[in-house]
């Protein structure tokens, strides 16, 4: 009978008179029996203690005082009478009473102690998790209505049973690791896969807690299980598409990943990465598989490169040719890192992608650049074509002339063959000039370019002079040189610095064609820059930069020459770019007039 806190008046008064009549009964057949007062005590202790568990401890105390008045009424001399004959009696009544009252409140208490864990109970099997209790054995001893319609089996099928073998537990670890852990902090969280009933398979992740008695020793294990089932199969699903559009991103991007655990050997490959090296996905991808595809002229540089990162444990950023079994060549930039959760970071995860459209775009690219480069020097050169005329003429006047003079020696009636003999010296020298004058013009309207070589930058400057000589007279503009002896080496193509030298003074010369008042100065410098670095400047005495155009004077296609290209400083920059250095434009101060500005790294070798 469930307990009843306020009990109806109804049931109050069915119950006290259900207990009054048993009282009364049971004291008309002990009366008629003749049973003695200590045996009739315990009859009615008996009665007391059933009632007291059909209600409140009030009733247990009335029955109680009902039960000692009958005792002393029909058993305790003299008789039908509340008086006590013997003093002996007395205490017997006494703890009669104690007693009673003490039974029935220890039965009250633990009635309201079933009540309790009842209640508990009820309160555990309204929640969907499994809740399972098991001794020190594994056997279980609680199971909720959780467990019942999450597994199938009834609460009477399962207690009594080891738990893991009625569940056909599958363990992600150990059992072993799992105890380990238990006996160090008494809880464990993780997955497990059960069996249910009918066979099929449940995920559940599973939380355990030991339970101890006040000895410390152990009491026995709380498990609740949670069904992630379709959790995991959703997760499943999301890592299969995730796959999927990470393969396809690869193929699309032309980019591989891969993985490398130093230490055990083990490498991973993408499926991209297969495609990469020319590997069927079945191949069981290794290193020497992919030292294998590295291209002969590169294979010393990569094999360096992954020698030093798995020493040093560094990353890898290195680009080299793959040649495949078909012949193809590829360009391949890998890139990798150390992972930063390995232990002795000797793991590197990294990509591999495959760039050799952007390498056949950068060489189009180059050609294309060379090919505006060559036109740039013609234009040039075309510009400068009365001054290359002009040096031209120059030794071939000579020529002519010593020429003429040798004849006039010779004709004579004692031939001065001295003197002819100085003239042919002067007609060779200058043929050497004219010569090389051709030569130099040759070089610069050549397509030919690229190739690098130790350059002194002051021979540079004082072999494209000549052929702007003429123009600054021309524009009535006086040439400056301040170079520096001993400058040291700088690498480079010949061609291409040429070529800058020369756009940079005739823009000094022309931008000073409008100054009036002032002397038209073009100044050239060249001198030591710091470490490792030469500076050549070009410095006129024109109107200067205007502000709003000093951004933008380096883009290709800005002019502010009528009839200009804006190719000139553009080429200049990417032909300085290349050389490693950088190039720039300001303002003179105080005296009017630009100064351009070129830094190059040297090569390491005095001049």
């Amino acid at each position: 009978m469930p307990l009843r806190r306020f009990p109806s008046l109804r049931y109050l008064a069915t119950l006290w008179l259900i207990g009054g009549a048993v009282l009364t009964l049971s004291t008309w057949l002990c009366f008629i029996l003749g049973v003695k007062a200590s045996t009739v005590s315990l009859v009615y202790l008996t009665i007391i203690v059933l009632l007291s568990l059909w209600d409140s401890f009030v009733s247990s105390a009335l029955f109680s005082i009902a039960g000692v008045s009958l005792l002393n009424y029909f058993f305790i001399p003299p008789l039908f009478t509340f008086q006590v004959q013997y003093e002996d009696d007395i205490p017997m009544l006494g703890i009669f009473v104690l007693t009673s009252f003490v039974i029935t409140g220890l039965v009250r208490r633990l009635q309201m102690s079933s009540a309790t864990m009842k209640r508990q109970a009820q309160l555990l099997d309204l929640t969907d998790d499994t809740v399972i209790a098991r001794d020190v054995g594994d056997v279980i001893s609680f199971w909720n209505h959780g467990a019942e319609r999450l597994y199938g089996w009834r609460q009477d099928e399962a207690v009594g049973q080891v738990s893991h073998a009625l569940l056909k537990t599958r363990f992600a670890e150990s059992r072993d690791a799992i105890d380990d852990v238990l006996r160090r902090t008494d809880r464990w969280e993780g997955e497990l896969i059960n069996t249910r009933k009918d066979g099929s398979q449940v995920t559940v992740a599973s939380r355990w807690s030991r339970h101890r008695d006040a000895r410390g020793n152990l009491a026995g294990t709380l498990e609740t299980n949670n069904d992630i089932t379709e959790r995991k199969r959703a997760e499943e699903a999301l890592r299969r598409n995730q796959a999927a559009y990470l393969a396809e991103a690869q193929k699309l991007s032309q980019t591989g990943s891969f993985g490398w655990n130093v230490a055990s050997g083990t490498v991973f490959w993408s499926d991209q990465t297969f495609a990469i090296l020319g590997y069927e996905p079945g191949t069981i991808p290794a290193m020497v598989l992919m030292l294998a595809r590295v291209h002969a002229d590169d294979a010393e540089m990569v094999r360096q490169a992954i020698d030093t990162s798995s020493r040093d444990r560094t990353g890898l950023d290195l680009e080299f040719r793959v040649s495949l079994p078909t012949g193809e060549t590829r360009y391949v930039h890998a890139v990798a890192r150390t992972l930063d959760d390995a232990a002795d970071k000797a793991q590197f995860v990294g990509a591999l992608m495959d760039v050799t459209a952007a390498k056949q775009s950068e060489f189009r690219l180059q050609e294309a650049q060379s090919q505006v480069a060559h036109v740039a020097r013609v234009t040039s050169l075309g510009a400068l074509s009365a001054s290359i005329a002009h040096e031209v003429n120059q030794p071939l006047a000579a020529i002519v002339s010593h020429g003429e003079a040798s004849l006039r020696w010779l004709n004579r009636d004692r031939p001065q063959l001295d003197e002819v003999a100085a003239s042919i010296r002067h007609v060779i020298t200058n043929g050497k000039r004219a010569s090389e004058i051709v030569q130099r013009i040759r070089g610069l309207t050549s397509k030919t370019g690229g190739q690098q070589g130790a350059l002194n930058l002051k021979h540079l400057v004082e072999e494209v002079v000549p052929l702007v000589r003429s123009e600054a007279t021309r524009n009535r503009a006086q040439l400056r040189l301040d170079l520096d002896d001993t400058l040291p080496m700088i690498r480079g193509d010949q061609i291409q610095l040429q070529q800058v030298i020369i756009n940079l003074m005739i823009n000094a010369i022309q931008a000073m064609g409008s100054v009036q008042g002032r002397p038209r100065v073009v100044q050239v410098t060249a001198q030591v820059a710091g470490d490792a670095r030469v500076a050549l400047e070009v410095r006129d005495s024109g109107p200067g930069i205007d502000p709003a155009d000093a951004p933008r004077i380096f883009d290709a296609f800005f002019t502010t020459k009528p009839g200009g290209m804006g190719m000139g400083l553009s080429i200049c920059r990417s032909i300085i770019e290349s050389h490693g250095g950088q190039i720039s434009a300001h303002a003179r101060t105080p005296e009017p007039g630009t100064v351009f500005r070129c830094v190059l790294p040297t090569d390491g070798v005095a001049a």
